[in-house]
């Protein structure tokens, strides 16, 4: 490694960085961020309706645009510092490693850019779903319940199991995330529909190949919205909560199931200690649901979006162990040859895939 290269190394980065600037102005970022500050300024800021989204997207984008400031500056300082002649080698390693770093906050940055849709900045919750098939399909639920608990840990989101429903041998039958974080929603669109696994089942007493399928739903949390429910359209079931939390949650019927009549859709809690904390947590879901599902209709009805067809076998992604190794994105066609990885939690490269294609 010599000085050469970290030249090489920088006039990349300065390309990548020019990239980002460019992107920040023509999303419009540049005008909102001055917008979102005129709007905090102001006296009667304190009486805004949308107070709460104002200063998180406020936050979000000027964080993004101290980010960048700082790297164009950190490269001019590179720059300015790989001119000096005849650098101890010991330096040059640390230039190294301080490129390296940029390179991730760039990445990084370039994905956070792509975010710019409607409820992208949203929380979510993730559903969890397994298919026909038994204990096969439950195993596989439970796997794919791994991979997005370890996605979350690596992104340093916070996230909450709200609710699980255990199969009946091994595996689960249903399990719901919900992942806190600022632009949850936009990252894990890419997840959202059907997720099939091909290997040799481990339930098989002969090692015959199984495929089995799970589903995924991703449901942006809507908060502050005007969605109207009748009492009578509920039906409202209590029971004993499964699984670990303590004798409080296991000897008390503290877990709610909301049935909502006309539409079908369940949403169940059980995380909380109280039980009302886990009606509140189930309504919050449902409503954030039904609000998904009348936005979906609307944009169907208008032919603004293709809607995907979600069901058995219309797989989004496939996951092959047996008789070969490979992971394949059916909506990108990104394909990976390290299947352990990406059941490991490592989905960017698939999420940023996905983004790029949808811009």
């Amino acid at each position: 490694m010599n000085q050469e290269f970290i030249t090489e190394l920088i006039k990349e980065q300065k390309s990548k960085i020019d990239h980002l600037k460019k992107r920040w102005l023509f999303l419009g970022y540049n005008i909102t961020l001055i917008d979102l500050k005129e709007q905090i300024n102001t006296e009667t800021f304190w009486k805004h309706p949308n107070q709460k989204d104002i200063l998180k997207n406020e936050k979000y984008l000027d964080t993004i645009n101290n980010k960048i400031t700082f790297l164009v500056k950190n490269c001019l300082d590179i720059e300015e510092l790989i001119k000096i002649e005849q650098l101890e080698s010991e330096f040059i390693a640390e230039l190294y490693s301080t490129i390296i770093k940029q390179e991730k906050e760039i990445n990084s940055l370039h994905i956070q850019l792509l975010l710019n849709k409607e409820n992208d900045q949203k929380s979510c919750f993730l559903d969890i779903n397994a298919g026909a098939g038994g204990t096969e399909a439950q195993d596989w639920a439970e796997m794919l319940l791994r991979m997005y608990v370890r996605f979350c840990e690596e992104q340093k989101f916070n996230y909450a199991l709200i609710d699980q429903l255990a199969g009946e041998e091994a595996g689960i039958k249903s399990a719901t995330l919900f992942i806190n974080s600022p632009y949850a929603t936009g990252l894990l669109e890419s997840e959202n529909g059907i997720h099939r696994l091909v290997r040799i089942s481990p339930f098989d007493a002969n090692k015959k190949r199984h495929t089995s399928f799970a589903s995924v739903g991703i449901t942006p949390e809507i908060d502050d919205i005007d969605i109207k429910i009748n009492s009578s359209d509920l039906r409202i079931d209590t029971f004993r909560a499964g699984g670990a939390g303590g004798q409080h949650v296991n000897k008390t019927d503290s877990a709610v199931r909301i049935t909502h009549l006309p539409t079908n859709i369940v949403v169940q809690c059980q995380n909380e200690r109280s039980q009302l904390q886990n009606k509140e947590q189930a309504l919050k879901m449902l409503k954030s649901k039904l609000y998904k599902k009348e936005q979906d209709e609307r944009l169907q009805n208008f032919n603004a979006v293709e809607r995907k067809k979600i069901e058995w076998g219309s797989q989004i992604r496939s996951y092959v162990l047996h008789p070969y190794k490979m992971v394949k994105d059916h909506q990108t066609n990104l394909e990976s040859m390290q299947p352990e990885k990406i059941l490991d939690g490592e989905i960017m490269n698939f999420i940023e895939a996905y983004l790029l294609q949808r811009q």
